[in-house]
């Protein structure tokens, strides 16, 4: 809500019920038709950008991830919370186009990417060496194409810069001109521009994208301008409130056949104790827009939202890895492949430069299992030095977790089949609230099978594998990796619980 007051909302509100639940953050939407599309940012994930559809705003289904070749999304630096950053996808004159930052291959500006199917194939990217920054964004007034974005280069002012492009060859028309700023708050980033009737709408993310984080607008007759402030900006904040979805902003809108406005925008749920923690990255929430006055509303609570379906089992029996799966900083096919007798080898990374095969994490209480035979690991991670772990190794199952520079072993138990079942969970935390307990947003379970029941072998605090303890952009992810043996892992179940 505009004045930072909290309201209480029916279950199933679009207010604090995400559409695309866990790490889905910095969305951006597009319609064709009936059929609405769905982009995010990925980060060091690859294959990168994950792309959902939809008929109603409401439900989505993953079609797939844009950047799913290598040259498409250049390795570079690979270290955690580098690699695709926010993007825009619009569809203009009968094809799909995509832009966005690979950070991890920064001075090659910004990256484009077009489709006639936005299942794919899309093409080898155009990149805009002139526009060095983050947040690209792209519009159309007739067959003039504009680049918008910020100029963040580590060297210079931030600001929002502007210039007509050529999409298909990346070079930029005229020299680059500052566009509006945004209100006065800190990190002014993510532009949208719309053309609504005559006006031009340009939409920022603005005061960071932690507590502070909101939308802001400003209209002009233009894309260039000249920009006229919203009086009621920020149009979208959780700021200074109790509201149980807080960091809400980075909005992007759609207009429905009907000719009514939605926009979707990033928020997160932080659990447990003072200051708060969230574990599952930025996900996506849906608001209504009305028009008052020339200027957007947001209805935050206009959609009711049903409980996405997250429950999946996967025996990898097909020929290719479901688009869940994805590697951060390296290739799935280098570190895992079918196996003859079934599931997958899980191989150790050459040189440990790749990580783990992963899945996002998408609901706050849950049970994971993943069945090994002889060797393998099963963790739960939010990046490569904050993760909790079981492996499986010479007829022993050993629990680990590591937080920063500290690493332990926790325990050892042998077991007395080759084929053991790791199970991780999630449950909601035991303890108190501070002061009279530490009550972190909760407890992760480590436990296995081994043909004879579950042996639990460790309850660690959550708020370790939470941002506001390791930083960073992500979310938690389930994580498949070997032994030092190498491995193999036979099927993974994964089972939300109300929460």
């Amino acid at each position: 809500m505009r004045d930072g007051t909290t309201r209480r909302e029916p279950p199933g509100s679009g207010a604090t019920e995400p559409v695309v639940p866990g790490f889905y953050p910095d969305p951006t939407v597009c319609r064709v038709g009936r059929d609405y599309y769905l982009a995010h940012s990925s980060f060091e994930y690859f294959p990168g950008v994950p792309l959902f559809h939809s008929r109603d705003l409401v439900s989505w289904t993953q079609l797939g991830n844009i950047l799913d070749r290598r040259s498409q999304f250049r390795r570079g630096d690979a270290r955690p919370s580098t690699g695709i950053y926010g993007s825009t996808l619009r569809h203009h004159d009968g094809r799909f186009w995509f832009i966005t930052t690979n950070m991890s291959d920064f001075r090659a500006g910004q990256l484009l990417v077009h489709a006639e199917d936005p299942r794919g194939p899309w093409s080898e990217p155009v990149f805009v060496p002139a526009a060095v920054g983050i947040d690209p964004d792209l519009c159309w007034d007739g067959d003039r194409c504009y680049l918008t974005w910020n100029a963040l280069d580590f060297e210079h002012p931030q600001q929002i810069l502007q210039a007509p492009l050529d999409p298909h060859s990346g070079r930029l028309l005229a020299p680059p001109y500052p566009v509006w700023q945004g209100s006065g708050m800190p990190a002014a980033e993510g532009p949208h521009l719309h053309r609504i009737g005559s006006t031009w709408y340009l939409f920022l993310a603005e005061g960071g994208t932690e507590r502070g984080h909101c939308a802001t607008v400003a209209r002009a007759p233009h894309p260039w301008g000249p920009f006229e402030p919203c009086p009621h900006n920020p149009v979208l904040t959780r700021r200074s409130s109790v509201h149980p979805v807080q960091n809400a902003g980075h909005a992007d809108l759609v207009e429905a056949p009907d000719g009514s406005w939605a926009a979707v925008y990033l928020g997160v749920r932080p659990r447990g104790s003072t200051p708060g923690f969230h574990v599952l990255g930025r996900e996506t929430f849906l608001a209504g827009v009305e028009w008052t006055d020339g200027w957007p509303v947001l209805d935050e609570g206009k959609y009711d939202v049903p409980r996405t379906p997250t429950r999946f089992a996967d025996d990898f029996s097909d020929d290719r890895l479901h688009p869940r799966w994805v590697v951060p900083g390296g290739e799935p096919a280098q570190v895992a492949a079918r196996h003859p007798l079934g599931g997958l080898e899980l191989r150790p990374a050459e040189g440990g430069a790749d990580g783990p095969l992963c899945a996002r994490v998408r609901d706050h209480v849950w049970t994971a299992d993943a069945t090994m035979a002889r060797a393998g690991t099963f963790a739960v991670r939010l990046d490569d030095r904050h993760w909790y772990a079981l492996t499986l190794q010479e007829s022993t199952v050993r629990a680990q977790a590591r937080v920063g520079d500290l690493r332990q072993q926790l325990t050892a138990v042998p077991v007395t089949r080759e084929t053991v079942v790791l199970r991780l969970s999630c449950h909601l935390p035991s303890s108190r609230t501070v002061p009279l307990g530490h009550a972190g947003p909760d407890e992760i379970v480590l436990s296995f099978d081994d043909g004879t029941g579950f042996t639990e072998l460790a309850r660690l605090d959550g708020r370790y594998l939470s941002t506001e303890v390791a930083s960073g952009f992500t979310g938690r992810m389930l994580a498949l990796g070997p032994a030092e043996t190498g491995g193999r892992v036979l099927s993974v179940e994964y089972v939300p619980h109300g929460s």
